[in-house]
């Protein structure tokens, strides 16, 4: 099994029931109307896989995150690494302030993060580190943890650099990037699963 980031269209976003983020949806939506925002309602539908399109994110968290959140310590505030890596779904627009909502449990909140405050601090780490302009843009069907087991190996060998020393903490810089990425060009939220 494991943890997976995915992309929520509209029908699972307004769904409720097991599979539906449904009360998520309706707790946000309170929020922003507290916070004198308009209510995010416009999502793409859910789409069929297929490979290449851009129109899915899927990935797998399976490395260590140990080199990564040692990277976010050196380079990144402590308010910054929380906003990169400690929401639970991202949005595609921006929010002034993280948004904490009863999403896994009723005894504490999660975090709801804008992806274009997500971005930049991504965008920060893929330049420290020199990410490859190889790595996948799209993640459709777990192409990010594919590219990174297969082509990221044998591309190390003729391009080192600081991306190349931890794979592990590549994956996941690219990771959080192409997520924030995906959210703001697809307009869809993007949830731990």
């Amino acid at each position: 099994m494991g943890v997976y980031l995915v992309s929520v269209g509209a029908e699972e976003w307004f769904g409720d029931g097991e599979d539906g983020w449904g009360e998520v949806a309706s707790a946000l939506n309170a929020e922003l109307g507290r916070r004198g925002l308009p209510p995010y309602e416009d999502l793409p539908p859910e789409t069929d896989f297929e490979p290449g399109s851009g129109q899915a994110f899927e990935e797998k968290l399976a490395p260590s995150m140990t080199g990564f959140l040692a990277l976010c310590q050196t380079h990144l505030s402590r308010e910054e690494t929380e906003i990169l890596c400690g929401w639970t779904v991202i949005v595609p627009f921006s929010l002034d302030m993280e948004i904490w909502l009863p999403i896994d449990s009723a005894d504490h909140d999660s975090m709801v993060a804008g992806a274009p405050q997500v971005l930049p601090l991504a965008e920060k780490l893929a330049a420290t580190i020199d990410l490859p302009a190889e790595t996948p843009a799209t993640c459709d069907n777990l192409d990010l943890s594919t590219w990174f087991r297969h082509q990221a190996n044998e591309l190390a060998i003729t391009r080192t650099g600081p991306w190349s020393r931890d794979l592990d903490t590549a994956f996941y810089v690219a990771l959080f990037l192409r997520a924030a990425q995906h959210s703001i060009r697809r307009g869809c939220p993007i949830v731990y699963t």
